[in-house]
């Protein structure tokens, strides 16, 4: 126990340190609290028609932005659209944010006006306000804290829970483009080849898909659903833990712009992994029931103008959580994504 104690946190990994939390903290049993950690947002109960969404991200520099690549204006809408992704997964309206700076010595005032615009104008499309937050100097360059709250009907928030043996995976629009902008600018800087220019806007510019996640919700497309902030492969498999059951991932079926294939052989990594763990596409990670299929291609591929693509099914535990090739052979799928403790992914 004393060798486990000693060990550096940097060696646990995000999740093994949530669930250390929890056997920290006093178990709480309240009917305000609907839905406490280990979901994209906590739940908690405003009255017997209205739950309040709550979640919060912290953005550190030179671990998820450098200032090389990015505007302090682009940097401001990214931090907070980060967090309205999670309030899109569960299908919620936000309302109100808080933010909490850590500002580095040389940051201008411009910057600073800058990257408050940036929020600004990214919270006013979903018409949300800033209420509130705290200032301090850092010392270890720009650091971005913003919770969000947001409010959805009681009876409609959807979790990573409910998944069943049977439903259909299904996802939003592309994925693996912001991990491919990543790797475009890590490559060429500012100075990239202009062809890739919709893979690095994909990486400093995210949309949340926050009135995609609200239709769902309200019309009970969804039996769970995660935004894609740490890649595929991981987040279904969250997904698939907290609803206890396997997945087969189809990977023919896998969602991406060829010019993906492009990035691969100019940069030699893989389209697969870009598109499976690269993460931060901020799309909507899905499960539903097989006969909701034209409601999804009626209420949500033909009024949004996106795709959305089934790319597996929901099977039982004991199946395992793998990929399908395209001879139909199924391997074990490496649930890995973005690790907030690994280094050097930034």
């Amino acid at each position: 126990m004393m060798k486990l104690l000693n060990k550096p946190v940097s060696s646990m990994g995000e999740f093994t340190l949530i669930d250390r939390i929890k056997k920290i903290l006093p178990e709480v049993d309240s009917p305000e609290i609907l839905l406490g950690m280990g979901d994209d947002c906590a739940v908690i109960r405003l009255d017997d028609n209205r739950a309040m969404l709550l979640t919060c991200d912290i953005q550190m520099e030179n671990r998820h932005f450098r200032r090389q690549f990015i505007t302090f204006y682009q940097l401001g809408h990214r931090a907070v659209a980060v967090n309205l992704s999670d309030i899109a997964s569960m299908g919620g309206r936000p309302t109100y944010a808080l933010v909490s700076l850590g500002l580095p010595q040389d940051m201008t005032v411009k910057e600073y006006d800058m990257l408050f615009q940036g929020m600004r104008d990214e919270l006013e499309t979903y018409h949300t306000i800033i209420v509130g937050g705290n200032l301090a100097q850092s010392e270890n360059g720009l650091i971005i804290d913003i919770t969000l709250l947001g409010e959805v009907r009681v009876s409609q928030y959807v979790t990573r829970s409910g998944a069943r043996p049977g439903d259909k995976i299904y996802i939003t629009g592309q994925t693996g483009a912001s991990g491919a902008g990543l790797i475009i600018l890590q490559r060429y800087g500012k100075n990239y080849p202009v062809k890739y220019k919709d893979l690095v806007a994909a990486h400093l510019n995210p949309r949340p898909r926050v009135e995609i996640g609200q239709v769902i919700a309200r019309l009970g497309l969804a039996s769970a659903m995660i935004d894609v902030s740490d890649g595929i492969a991981g987040d279904l498999h969250h997904i698939c833990s907290m609803s206890r059951t396997g997945a087969d991932i189809y990977q023919e079926k896998l969602p991406f712009a060829d010019i993906l294939n492009e990035v691969a052989g100019e940069t030699g990594h893989s389209v697969l992994d870009m598109v499976l763990h690269s993460g931060e596409d901020y799309e909507l990670l899905f499960t539903a029931n097989p006969d909701q299929s034209d409601k999804i291609q009626n209420h949500i591929c033909k009024p949004f103008s996106i795709p959305v693509t089934e790319i597996g099914q929901i099977l039982p535990a004991d199946n395992g959580y793998c990929i399908v090739t395209p001879d139909n052979q199924r391997h074990d799928l490496e649930a890995r994504g973005w690790d907030h403790f690994k280094a050097n992914q930034g």
